[in-house]
């Protein structure tokens, strides 16, 4: 008896797209393909794909395929801002640097926030967002190596980590929160301002089906102005 249920071919299909085998807006096998590949009737390949639609992951269009959704459905409701964008629509030159990354055990309330285990290794990266060569953002993040086993520092080449997970890594869902935070002593040093300075601060968390693919937190220089559409 076959055990390949549409559950089961659902995964399946998920983590080949978490693994990089299709970039985003790519076209990927049809029914067909995946029926005779996994030994099931095109039905069940069908409820798999049309679950993985239902949460934004994959696009399905009559006589056009199935492709990775090039702009899930949370990035309609409010876009991932890339800090690049920020500073240029400023008219200002914008760079970024990696001033800290490690492979290590996040701490214990990323874990919570990631619904990760103890012993999980994620990369972990600080990243200088400057403007003019001025301190614009300065960014702390966990990466879940599981959900994104492709990452390396050395694929970032110019992007920043912000950009690559966004041009590279397809999410389903996020969650958003902004505040303002004091300055402690590293992040007031590296955004050049006084200790318990306020900043405005994001921390956002984002998912691929059931899985973590990144937390992080950014801190904006002193002033900064969130500008979005809704």
């Amino acid at each position: 008896m076959n055990s390949n249920t549409h559950h089961s071919i659902r995964e399946a299909i998920r983590k080949r797209i978490v693994a990089g085998e299709w970039q985003l807006g790519d076209l990927i096998p049809g029914e067909v393909e995946f029926a005779e590949e996994y030994a099931c009737s095109r039905t069940t390949v069908n409820r798999a794909l049309q679950a993985l639609a239902e949460e934004g992951i994959v696009e399905r269009k009559r006589r056009g395929g199935t492709r990775v959704s090039p702009l899930p459905a949370p990035q309609a409701q409010f876009a991932i801002p890339l800090v690049r964008e920020q500073v240029e629509a400023r008219g200002l030159a914008y760079r970024t640097k990696v001033t800290a990354h490690r492979v290590g055990q996040p701490d214990e309330r990323t874990r919570d926030q990631m619904h990760l285990s103890p012993a999980q290794d994620c990369a972990y990266l600080e990243s200088l967002h400057l403007a003019d060569g001025k301190p614009f953002a300065f960014e702390r993040r966990w990466i879940n190596l599981a959900s994104v086993p492709q990452f390396d520092i050395e694929a970032l080449g110019e992007l920043s980590a912000n950009e690559w997970l966004v041009r590279k890594v397809p999410f389903s869902r996020g969650s958003v929160f902004l505040s303002a935070t004091s300055a402690d002593s590293q992040t007031a040093e590296r955004m050049q301002v006084e200790l318990s300075t306020p900043l405005f601060t994001m921390r956002r968390t984002t998912w691929f089906g059931d899985e973590s693919v990144t937390a992080m937190t950014l801190y904006y220089a002193p002033c900064y102005e969130l500008d979005f559409t809704i």
